[in-house]
C-alpha cells in the first residue's frame, strides 16, 4: 500500500541567492517516471522534508513549463529551513506533493489580471507572471505591485526587467523605507501606496494577492472600495500545514483545510473567517 507521508528523492540542481536570508532552489526529481509525470499550478505547495529533521510546507515559485524542473524559495526562520539552507548543490532533499489548489489561471483567461504581493508573498505569484510572460496571448493587460520592507529583502530582482518587457504590462515596485545610503528609485509607502497609478479597471480584471495576513485583509478591503467584488480577489492563506492533505487539522480555518480546500480561496469563500481590520 503506498504512504501519502513518504517522500520522494530529489536532487539540488541550483541554489540562487534572493536577500541575506532567502534562497530559492532548483529541485529535479531523482526518479525519471515522477520527473516527467510531474505537474503543478502556479499557487501549489509542496512539503519538503530533512531526514531526521522534519518537513515545511513550501510554496513552488516555477512557472509549470519549467522542464521538470521545480523552483522553491525559501527563508531561513526555523528548524527545517535551516537545514534546507545547509545543504549544497547536489545533495539530496525528501518531497511530497505538489498539494492544494493554486491561482485560477483558467478564470483569467481572456480578463486584466492584478498581481498584489508583499514580501516572501511574491514566490506563489512568480509562476503566474512567468505563465502569462510564455501564455500572452490568453490574458489581458497584466498589472504588478509589488512591496517589501525595504530594496534588500526583495525577491526575483533579476526578473524585474524581463517582467516590464511583458507586452501590455504595468508594474510598480515600493518598499517601506529605505537605509541611509540605498540608492532607490521607486515609490516608498505601502503597496496600497500604488492604487491611485493602477492602471486595471476592475470590470474585466482578477487580483490575485499574497503577503502578510494584515497586508492581505487590508488590500481586500481597499480593492472593494474601489470596485472589485468579493469574487473577483483571490488571496493564498498561510498556515502551519503539517500532513499537506487536509488529515491532521493544523490549518483548518472555518470549515475549510489550508493545505486541501486551498491555500489558495476565493476571498468571498473565507473573509467571515479572517480577522477583520
Amino acid at each position: 500500500m503506498e504512504n501519502d507521508y513518504s517522500p520522494n528523492i530529489a536532487f539540488i540542481r541550483d541554489i540562487t541567492q534572493e536577500t541575506s536570508n532567502t534562497n530559492t532552489y532548483t529541485l529535479e526529481p531523482y526518479d525519471k517516471i515522477m520527473k516527467k509525470k510531474f505537474s503543478y499550478t502556479p499557487g501549489q505547495f509542496i512539503m519538503l522534508s530533512i531526514f531526521g529533521i522534519g518537513e515545511a510546507a513550501i510554496s513552488i515559485s516555477s512557472d509549470p513549463s519549467n522542464n521538470g524542473f521545480i523552483n522553491t524559495t525559501i527563508r531561513n526562520v526555523g528548524n527545517v529551513t535551516n537545514a534546507i539552507f545547509r545543504l549544497k548543490k547536489g545533495d539530496l532533499i525528501g518531497i511530497r506533493g505538489p498539494y492544494g489548489i493554486g491561482w485560477p489561471l483558467d478564470k483569467a483567461e481572456n480578463r486584466d489580471i492584478l498581481i498584489i504581493a508583499g514580501g516572501m508573498g511574491l514566490a506563489p505569484l512568480r509562476g503566474v507572471i512567468n505563465h502569462i510572460k510564455n501564455n500572452r496571448d490568453k490574458y489581458g493587460h497584466l498589472e504588478i505591485i509589488y512591496g517589501a520592507r525595504t530594496p534588500g529583502d526583495m525577491i526575483f530582482t533579476y526578473e524585474y526587467d524581463d517582467w516590464k518587457k511583458i507586452m501590455d504590462s504595468t508594474i510598480h515596485l515600493t518598499v517601506d523605507a529605505v537605509p541611509y545610503g540605498i540608492k532607490w528609485d521607486y515609490r516608498i509607502g505601502l503597496v496600497t501606496s500604488c492604487f491611485p497609478g493602477m492602471k486595471t479597471h476592475p470590470r474585466n480584471a482578477i487580483a490575485f494577492v499574497c503577503g502578510p495576513e494584515i497586508m492581505m485583509r487590508y488590500v481586500a478591503k481597499c480593492l472593494e472600495n474601489i470596485g472589485f467584488n468579493d469574487d473577483q480577489i483571490y488571496i493564498s492563506l498561510e498556515r502551519r500545514m503539517k500532513c499537506g492533505i487536509g488529515k491532521c487539522g493544523h490549518c483548518q480555518i472555518g470549515q475549510k483545510y489550508v493545505c486541501k480546500d486551498g491555500p489558495v480561496f476565493q476571498y468571498s469563500d473565507i473573509k467571515k473567517f479572517i480577522r477583520p481590520l
